[in-house]
């Protein structure tokens, strides 16, 4: 035993001592909640299955003690217990199906490792259509491949089914959800000839359904699509039965699997027709017009039906599928700053530490949430900026009345906070809210509504200053090769928790859209982009709001295409997938987007035509400064950056 399952196993003993203790003094319903206990801390426990036989002999029989196991309180405990005085008892049908469903509601536990379901007389005592009752039952919740870790614990249970499978050679339907467990532990050619076997055998609908999944699973797409087809045409010459709806989605969806969206989405549509409402049609429909349309219209509207029908969990899993690894739309955007390609290089430097004294020069002045991450990889870095490329990045778009940023020195080129830094307990709330992905913009926005509660102050302060990543091992990784992609998380959850300050205020007028606004007009920073999707997530969450959100990402966008086209303006592809992500505005909006995400996209994969001749000149002046400068006590690494158009 490793140290977690000896801990199981003292505690499991304990609730037996415990147990037997209540016995001794009459109290039969005491010693069964205590025995419930004991397995629920450790199914294995040898003391809990003979302190349950002394329960059954003090309670008149093993029949008499399932009383004390009452099968409306289903505690997995209970229900464990009461499978084994079942099986005890010689009942063991009743048994095998309390022990199934023990199984599908926590599969991680050694629940069928006990002696009465390993009995090989066991397949003759039970009937096929118990055993294929246990299977549908634990097949509801068991995850299809089962993962190694599983196959274990289930494996005991699976035994008895091969078992049964071979004890009855013509039960179909046994048959048939064998199928269904032998796919799940990746017994393919088993899985497929049970499932072949249950179709011969008689002919039904669930042999058929189930028999398209097991070839499809096998890689042979083509052969479960004939046998779908076939099935949907025999309910179809018989005008008394209602279309299976789910499985002219399962149908429709693997028409588009197989690169045929089309052609799916018009076998998709006489069971919309038939029921416009299901909770998976419809929204197979749209994920299925998003493959034939691209872009985000069907996204939004998986979104809308999913704010509608909530209960519709497939819409919220098919949203998530689509939108994951999808910028804005399911994951923070990546930064472009030459500043934070040198950083990635020098934190993958195994020479670099964290404690190193990290000088950066660049040619020209950047987004100062830039030097946020430099600092977040290295506490000791100084970042510097030899000039500022026109048109002014300082320069807020409109005047703005929310101030992030001043930029200090004798030509301002040190961009600094100009807020004070959040509460401690502010930084820490949004330190456990923030994340780098979604589902979608609008789970985005209901995630942070945790945040609602904090100050306007607060929330604009976590933004110039943010906390470090949790500790955890991805919060490590963070810190250690990406840390702008964390203060970008930061920020962006930060926004999102300005989108729901005062929220029961109109939103043409409110505080939450006054503050969003400013940050998103005010100087080139990767704020504006956090912001901007916070307005978005506020768009896509509230149809109200989406024409002016659009026209304000559209605002943006334009001026910052515009400054694009004399410099470089690293969030120009952020704003454009922002703009791409509204399908209500105008198609000229769109395709501009479109164009210029494009620019931006083959303009940040090349290098700049005069990249020797820019670093010549930094190291020049930056070996000017070393050498002006004392000594600083410690290691010294000195990179050159520089980008400009």
């Amino acid at each position: 035993m490793d140290e977690r399952q000896r801990d199981e196993r003292l505690e499991a003993e304990g609730e037996v001592a415990v147990a037997r203790l209540a016995l001794d003094s009459g109290d039969l319903r005491h010693a069964a909640a205590h025995l419930g206990n004991a397995l629920t801390a450790d199914p294995r426990c040898p003391d809990a299955y003979e302190a349950l036989i002394e329960l059954g002999a003090a309670a008149g029989g093993h029949g008499a003690a399932l009383e004390l196991f009452p099968s409306d309180e289903p505690f997995i405990g209970s229900v464990a217990c009461a499978a084994q005085l079942h099986a005890a008892a010689g009942q063991w049908e009743p048994a095998l199906s309390a022990l199934a469903s023990v199984i599908g509601a926590d599969p991680e536990r050694p629940w069928a490792e006990v002696a009465w379901l390993a009995d090989p007389e066991l397949p003759g005592r039970v009937s096929p259509d118990a055993v294929t009752q246990a299977i549908a039952s634990l097949s509801r919740t068991l995850p299809d491949p089962l993962p190694a870790e599983l196959q274990g614990t289930v494996r005991p249970f699976y035994a008895l089914v091969r078992a049964a499978v071979a004890a009855h050679p013509g039960h179909s339907l046994l048959h048939a959800m064998a199928s269904t467990l032998a796919r799940r532990f990746g017994d393919t050619a088993d899985a497929v000839a049970w499932a072949e076997r249950a179709q011969r055998i008689e002919p039904g609908h669930w042999q058929a359904v189930i028999l398209g999944t097991t070839l499809n699973a096998a890689g042979r797409p083509g052969d479960a699509l004939a046998v779908w087809e076939a099935e949907i045409a025999r309910e179809g010459a018989d005008p008394d039965r209602e279309p299976d709806v789910n499985l002219y989605v399962d149908v429709a969806e693997l028409y588009g699997r197989t690169g045929r969206p089309a052609q799916g989405l018009a076998r998709l549509e006489p069971a919309l027709a038939a029921e416009p409402d299901h909770p998976k049609a419809a929204p197979a429909a749209l994920a299925l017009r998003h493959a034939v349309d691209g872009g985000t219209e069907h996204l939004l509207a998986l979104a809308d039906h999913l704010r509608t029908h909530p209960d519709h969990g497939y819409a919220a899993h098919l949203l998530g599928e689509l939108c994951a690894n999808e910028p804005w739309l399911g994951e923070v955007h990546p930064a472009f700053e030459a500043s934070v390609n040198v950083l990635h290089q020098m934190l993958a430097d195994p020479k670099s530490a964290r404690h190193h004294e990290i000088e950066l020069l660049g040619s020209a002045l950047e987004a100062p949430s830039t030097r946020l991450a430099v600092l977040m990889g290295f506490p000791n870095a100084k970042v510097d900026y030899q000039s500022v490329a026109a048109p002014d990045p300082r320069m807020p778009q409109y005047r703005v009345e929310t101030e992030l940023w001043r930029f200090e020195g004798a030509e301002g080129l040190r961009g600094r906070p100009a807020v004070a830094p959040p509460s401690p307990e502010a930084a820490e709330l949004v330190r456990q809210v923030a994340s780098l992905t979604w589902s979608a913009p609008s789970a985005a926005y209901d995630h942070a509504v945790r945040l609602a509660g904090l100050s306007v102050l607060d929330l604009l302060a976590v933004c110039a200053h943010p906390p470090l990543p949790r500790e955890d091992e991805q919060g490590a990784y963070l810190l250690g090769r990406r840390p702008e992609m964390w203060v970008r998380a930061v920020q962006t959850f930060a926004c999102l928790g300005l989108a729901h300050h005062r929220a029961d205020e109109p939103w043409p007028g409110s505080r939450r859209r006054a503050v969003l606004v400013d940050l998103l007009f005010g100087p080139e920073d990767w704020t504006n982009e956090a912001a901007g999707f916070a307005l978005l997530a506020v768009a896509w969450t509230d149809p109200a709001t989406r024409e002016d959100v659009g026209a304000l990402l559209v605002d943006r966008m334009m001026a910052v295409g515009t400054a694009w086209q004399e410099r470089d303006a690293t969030v120009l592809a952020s704003f454009c997938h922002l703009v791409l992500a509204c399908p209500w505005l105008r198609p000229t909006f769109l395709e501009l987007a479109a164009r210029m995400l494009a620019a931006a996209t083959e303009f940040h994969a090349q290098a700049p035509p005069d990249d020797a001749e820019r670093r010549a000149d930094l190291t020049s002046a930056l070996r000017a400064r070393t050498a002006a400068e004392p000594p600083r006590g410690r290691s010294l690494l000195t990179r050159l950056f520089g980008r400009n158009r």
